[in-house]
């Protein structure tokens, strides 16, 4: 642990991927928190069948761009013969996701996208909660996450599973957070939607109070050519960590991916 308390498990260290099970690739890219810790509920249950990829997003990066070059050298990691993966992107991680399938479509078998936007409007929010990042101190950051992590979650998660998140979450650094956060006040995907050609599921929970989720995907599935949408009803944004919620279910309904 470093004088900040950040955590580093040593499966995610920065500079390489952790790779659970074996079978056709499949990546997931995190959020706001950087982390790639919070997919572990989901690797457990996709693992017999797919090579599940996490990663921790590049605290120093500040442009899209960046982490998406970042996306590409993970895979050639973990995937030296190419084989398109399927890409899983969770909210500021769809934003990522979607700009990595217009880089870099040969790269994708399928794209789910969870609670995710085209843009961030308005702007004045990202701003306000840049500067609240750069000035509170950190500590005081994590306490309020503790405070509104029951609103982030879905309302059935168990309180074990929102304390480990708390935990793991402990490992996102105010300087990856904030860079994060300067990367949204530039991004609009709307008029590049059309051009994503890869098949893509989008998933949105009906309880979501961090971003209005149904509303973006069906804005978003509407564009996409090659697009689906589901509701996930009784859940919030956080819900990968949710037990009534499989991942791996999903995608065999969705066209047995």
């Amino acid at each position: 642990m470093s004088e900040r308390g950040d955590i580093y498990p040593a499966s995610h260290h920065p500079e390489h991927c952790h790779v659970q099970g074996e079978g056709p690739p499949l990546i997931y890219i995190p959020g706001l928190d950087g982390t790639g810790l919070l997919f572990y509920r989901q690797a457990r249950l996709l693992a017999h069948r797919f090579r599940v990829i996490t990663f921790r997003l590049r605290d120093d990066a500040r442009s899209m761009d960046t982490l998406v070059a970042e996306i590409v050298r993970h895979l050639d990691e973990a995937v030296p013969d190419g084989t398109p993966a399927i890409v899983v992107g969770e909210s500021f991680g769809g934003a990522l996701a979607m700009s990595f399938a217009l880089a870099h479509p040969a790269r994708i078998r399928a794209l789910v996208i969870l609670n995710s936007f085209s843009r961030i409007t308005p702007k004045l929010k990202l701003y306000a909660a840049i500067t609240a990042a750069s000035i509170v101190p950190w500590g005081t950051m994590r306490m309020a996450r503790q405070l509104t992590a029951s609103r982030l979650h879905s309302s059935h998660t168990h309180r074990d599973e929102i304390n480990r998140f708390l935990l793991l979450t402990r490992a996102t650094t105010r300087l990856g957070y904030i860079n994060r956060l300067r990367i949204l006040t530039h991004y609009d995907l709307r008029r590049h939607l059309k051009e994503i050609r890869v098949p893509t599921l989008f998933l949105a929970a009906d309880e979501d109070h961090l971003i209005a989720s149904v509303e973006q995907a069906t804005y978003m599935s509407a564009r996409v050519p090659n697009a689906a949408m589901r509701v996930l009803h009784g859940h919030g944004h956080g819900c990968f960590l949710a037990p009534d919620l499989d991942l791996d279910v999903i995608l065999q309904a969705w066209g047995n991916r």
